[in-house]
């Protein structure tokens, strides 16, 4: 298992124990950092327009298409740090 691997699933680990919840647009940001990271370019049908969260969701997804897997999970865990230390919400 690689560094950044290793980083990687101390910050899923870590994400959970943050002392606040992060704002909506970083939750967003952490989920699409994480499908890309763990599944590559976003697949499947975009949600329709009562599905409020899901097209959101799709949508950060999607603006990380292209993204290699390994840079995807490097600044997933710069941010879940930036986030440990106060930096971002």
């Amino acid at each position: 298992m690689s560094d950044v691997n290793t980083q990687f699933a101390q910050a899923q680990q870590d994400v959970q124990q943050l002392p606040e919840r992060p704002g909506n647009l970083t939750l967003l940001r952490l989920y699409a950092l994480f499908k890309q990271a763990t599944e590559g370019d976003v697949h499947g049908d975009k949600p329709g327009f009562t599905d409020i969260v899901g097209k959101y969701k799709y949508e950060a997804w999607a603006a990380l298409k292209g993204t290699a897997q390994e840079t995807a999970r490097q600044q997933y865990v710069e941010l879940v740090e930036s986030l440990k230390n106060g930096a971002t919400s």
